[in-house]
């Protein structure tokens, strides 16, 4: 059966695409040793937009230009926070170093999306990656990304160990007096 015009096209996900395209240009922007403001200007005049199906052709249509800016420079701007977490999570085994580039970039993207001033729910942006991760990595690749994402979104989310100890000052600042004994 051929589709016609009146036939269901599949959603367009514009967000996942500005995530796509920002995975390309981090991995873009580490090979080519590029700056991000430069990838950024190209991408968006040369591969962003449109409509269709022209991802064969290096293009990435329908992506949120917006989005995409905001992931590639926060990635870049936060690079050094997120490989030390990075460092962190991963086994000495396999160094951030000996990662597969595109499998870099894409832990670069989503960590800085988490890193963000109003991030999506951390489950939004591991699943939003995840498939990402699927359309580009193989083998035991996906398994590994989850769960470097994963405890990369516990992380970051866990409160400053200086926050913490300010928090648990206040609770004792704020008790009441104990009666002498």
């Amino acid at each position: 059966m051929t589709q016609t015009d009146g036939d269901r096209q599949p959603k367009v996900r514009s967000r996942t695409a500005s995530r796509v395209a920002a995975v390309q240009a981090l991995f873009q922007i580490e090979q080519g040793r590029e700056g991000a403001e430069q990838v950024i200007n190209q991408f968006n005049r040369h591969r962003l937009g449109g409509t269709g199906s022209e991802y064969a052709e290096g293009q990435v249509p329908d992506a949120d230009a917006r989005l995409f800016g905001i992931v590639v420079r926060g990635a870049m701007a936060r690079q050094e926070r997120i490989d030390a977490l990075l460092h962190e999570i991963l086994p000495a085994s396999w160094p951030l170093a000996r990662l597969d580039p595109v499998l870099r970039a894409i832990m670069h993207a989503a960590g800085g999306e988490m890193l963000a001033a109003d991030p999506a729910p951390a489950r939004v942006i591991i699943n939003e990656y995840m498939d990402i991760g699927h359309g580009f990595l193989a083998g035991d690749e996906p398994r590994m990304l989850n769960g470097v994402l994963d405890a990369l979104s516990r992380r970051v989310n866990e409160p400053a160990p200086a926050a913490t100890a300010e928090a648990a000052q206040d609770v004792v600042d704020e008790a009441p007096d104990s009666p002498a004994s």
